[in-house]
């Protein structure tokens, strides 16, 4: 894990509290959060050795950014972040479990990879997203990572067609050239999951998409989740430009 100090530079907020986690007991506060979103909300099949908690072997490479509620300390917020030099001493990134990555190849030495971003349900108004995507551009910028590559989710219990539908909507205007497409390794079909209806964007490919990043290709099908993963690509430059003004409200 990189060495980072407990002065993380902080977004000033009336409720919120932003920084990188210092140790593992703050490890620990995100791994609870993140269990109680993807396991006890929403049904992911999840393996870890501590229960109650969302643990993989990618975590100890990680840095793990945390929002906090002033009020009552709770860890409201959180996203993971897996830096290049790490990806390579843990043998890869975590998206590569659901996508072929050989085009971003390139890329590898200055790409960090974002996961694991959940948000507690009480606090899902937009500014623990916001703050998190602060934290980002900050951390970017920190450490000199020109690339931010990552998952975006999209829930399955209808069977598909939400996903479908947003994968077609994001297409249209956020599709990477075809020297950044990525092949997912259980694609999802969504030439008969498209009814042709438009869906609302979830909060967090809303704020890709406004921030300026591009869509890698088609959806994989994340079955331990049961979920549509679509990878997304944001460069730096596009982050520097636009989160400031375009975060989710």
């Amino acid at each position: 894990m990189l060495d980072v100090s407990s002065n993380f530079q902080l977004i000033p907020a009336s409720r919120y509290h932003l920084s990188l986690a210092v140790d593992d007991s703050e490890i620990r506060e995100a791994q609870r959060l993140r269990h109680q979103v993807f396991a006890e909300e929403m049904g992911a099949r999840l393996s870890s050795v501590l229960p109650g908690h969302d643990i993989d072997l990618y975590d100890p490479f990680c840095d793990h950014l945390l929002v906090r509620e002033l009020g009552s300390g709770e860890v409201v917020g959180t996203y993971r972040i897996l830096p290049p030099e790490a990806a390579r001493r843990v043998g890869s990134y975590y998206s590569e479990q659901e996508f072929d990555l050989t085009r971003l190849h390139f890329l590898r030495p200055h790409m960090a990879e974002l996961g694991r971003s959940c948000v507690h349900p009480a606090h899902r108004s937009g500014g623990v997203i916001a703050r998190l995507w602060m934290g980002l551009a900050d951390y970017m910028t920190r450490y000199g990572h020109e690339y931010l590559v990552g998952c975006a989710s999209i829930g399955m219990a209808d069977g598909g067609h939400i996903a479908a539908s947003v994968y077609r909507q994001i297409t249209e205007r956020h599709l990477a050239p075809i020297e950044w497409r990525v092949t997912p390794r259980y694609r999802l079909p969504v030439e008969s999951l498209d009814d042709g209806q438009t869906a609302a964007l979830p909060p967090l490919i809303k704020g890709y998409a406004r921030l300026g990043a591009m869509l890698c290709g088609e959806p994989a099908w994340n079955p331990d989740f049961n979920m549509a993963d679509l990878l997304m690509l944001l460069p730096l430059a596009q982050l520097q430009r636009n989160y400031a003004r375009h975060l989710i409200e």
